[in-house]
C-alpha cells in the first residue's frame, strides 16, 4: 500500500486580446546544461526558500477564509513555480504584482536570482536515483498561430525546463483532450480530465505538475489500524481507519500556541510536520503559521518515544487561482490591462484562468507481496516519564517539506479525514 501520495496540477490559461498570425517557432533544449552547471554553484535556491515560505502561508491564510470548515491542500511550490514562469514575459505594474504577489523582495534578490533559484530547485526534485518518487515539470500549450518571442521561450526552457507543445486551439476538444492527456501521463493516472472547457480566445495554457510518492522511514504496521472517532467538533465526529505506531519521533511541545508538531519522515530527503492544536485554538496556530514560526518548531525539535495515533485518509482540492490572486492584490495580469509584452510578438495577452488541483492519500507503508517484522529491543529506565500520546483525532494541520531546496512542497489543514471530496 502507498505511504503517501500527492499530485498537484495549476492550470494557466492565456486569453488572446488581439489578431496576429505566424508560424511557432518551436526550438528548444539548447543551452541547458551550461545554464545548470553554472547554477549549480551559487544558492539562489536557498534564497527563494524564504519566499516561498512567505507565500505559502499568505496563499494558506486565503484558502482558509473560504474554506474554514474544509478541508485544505495545495502545492505552494506548484503555484509560485508557474506564476514565476509567467513572470518571465511580464512587465511594468503587472510584474510588479507578480513579484508582491509571490512574497519576492527584489531590494533583497535579483530578478534573475529568483528563475536561477527556481531552475536549481527543479534540478533539486527532479533528482534519479532518490529514495521517493518526486518530479515536477512545466509545459507550454501554444496556439500553432501564435509567435513566441525568442527570449521567453529560451528562457522558460533554460530555467523552468518548459515543454513547448504547438497545440490547435482552434479545435478545442481536441486541445482539452491532449491537456488532458498529458496532466494524467504527468500524474501517473491519478488526475484525469481536469481541464473542462477553454475561452474561445485561448492562445497559451500553462501546465505545472508535482508528482511525489513516499514511503514512511519508520512503517505503520496495518495489523494495528483499527476503526475509530475522529472528533469534527465538540459535538460530531466520524469514523475513520486510525492508524497506530510506538516509536521515536522529532516532537516538540509549543506551550505558547498550544499544539504539538511531530515530523514524519519519508525515506529519502522529505519529511512532513504534522501538528496538532489543542481542541479550540486551530485558529490561534493558522494565525502564527510564519516561516519563522516553523524554523522555531524545527530548531526546538527532541526526538522522543512516542504513541502515534494517526488517521488513513484520502482528500483531494480544487482551487480557483484567480480569484484567491486578485483578492490578494494580483489583478492586473487577469485584466485587459495586464503587460505580458515579453510573452509574444505583437500579441496582447491577459491570464483569463488559473485553476490548482491537488489529492493525498496517507497510508500505512507496504510493499506489494512482501512483509517486514521489525522488532525493537531498547532500554527500560524507571526514571523516564510514560511516553506521551498524541492523537490525530480531530482537525491537524500538514506540512511536507523537501530539505534539500528547504521548500515547502505541499501543505493542507484536515477538518473531516472521510471527506474525500474537493
Amino acid at each position: 500500500m502507498k505511504s503517501a501520495l500527492f499530485l498537484c496540477v495549476l492550470l494557466l490559461g492565456l486569453q488572446v486580446q488581439g489578431q496576429h498570425r505566424s508560424d511557432l517557432n518551436n526550438e528548444q533544449q539548447e543551452q541547458k546544461t551550461s545554464h545548470s552547471q553554472a547554477e549549480g554553484k551559487n544558492l539562489a535556491h536557498v534564497k527563494i526558500a524564504s519566499s516561498n515560505a512567505d507565500f505559502a502561508f499568505k496563499f494558506y491564510k486565503q484558502v482558509r477564509e473560504e474554506n474554514s470548515n474544509k478541508n485544505i491542500f495545495f502545492s505552494p511550490l506548484s503555484i509560485s513555480t508557474a506564476f514565476a514562469m509567467l513572470s518571465l514575459g511580464a512587465r511594468s505594474n503587472t510584474l510588479n504584482q507578480l513579484h508582491k504577489g509571490l512574497a519576492f523582495n527584489l531590494t533583497e534578490m535579483e530578478e534573475q536570482e529568483i528563475h536561477e533559484g527556481f531552475q536549481r530547485v527543479l534540478q533539486l526534485l527532479n533528482e534519479p536515483g532518490q529514495e521517493v518518487q518526486l518530479s515536477m515539470g512545466n509545459a507550454l500549450f501554444i496556439h500553432k498561430r501564435l509567435k513566441l518571442l525568442q527570449k521567453f521561450l529560451d528562457d522558460v526552457t533554460n530555467f523552468y525546463y518548459s515543454e513547448a507543445i504547438s497545440s490547435n486551439f482552434q479545435n478545442s476538444s481536441e486541445a482539452i483532450k491532449e491537456i488532458n492527456k498529458y496532466i494524467e501521463t504527468k500524474t501517473h493516472g491519478k488526475i484525469v480530465d481536469l481541464l473542462r472547457r477553454l475561452d474561445a480566445d485561448t492562445v497559451m495554457v500553462l501546465v505545472n505538475y508535482i508528482y511525489f510518492k513516499g514511503y514512511w522511514e519508520n512503517p505503520f504496521d496495518s495489523s494495528s489500524t483499527r476503526e475509530d472517532d475522529f472528533l469534527l467538533d465538540d459535538k460530531n465526529s466520524v469514523k475513520v481507519k486510525m492508524m497506530h505506531q510506538s516509536n521515536y519521533f522529532n516532537i516538540h511541545r509549543d506551550e505558547k500556541l498550544s499544539c504539538w508538531v511531530v515530523e514524519i519522515p519519508y525515506k529519502g530527503n522529505v519529511a512532513a510536520l504534522f501538528i496538532l492544536p489543542d481542541e479550540g485554538k486551530m485558529k490561534q496556530v493558522e494565525d502564527a503559521l510564519l516561516k519563522e514560526t516553523m524554523s522555531n518548531w524545527m530548531q526546538s525539535f527532541k526526538e522522543r518515544k512516542i504513541y502515534l495515533h494517526l488517521p488513513k485518509f484520502s482528500i483531494s482540492a480544487l482551487y480557483d487561482v484567480k480569484s484567491l490572486f486578485e483578492k490578494m492584490g494580483v489583478t492586473e495580469v487577469f485584466s485587459d490591462l495586464a503587460d505580458l509584452s515579453g510573452v509574444a510578438e505583437n500579441t496582447l495577452l491577459k491570464v483569463s484562468a488559473a485553476i490548482h488541483k491537488a489529492m493525498v492519500d496517507v497510508s500505512e507503508n507496504g510493499t506489494e507481496a512482501a512483509a517486514v517484522t521489525v522488532i525493537q529491543v531498547v532500554e527500560v529506565s524507571a526514571l523516564s516519564p510514560p511516553p506521551p500520546h498524541i492523537r490525530f483525532n480531530r482537525p491537524f494541520l500538514m506540512l511536507v517539506f523537501n530539505k534539500p531546496t528547504q521548500n515547502i512542497l505541499f501543505m493542507g489543514k484536515i477538518v473531516n479525514p472521510a471527506d474525500k471530496e474537493d
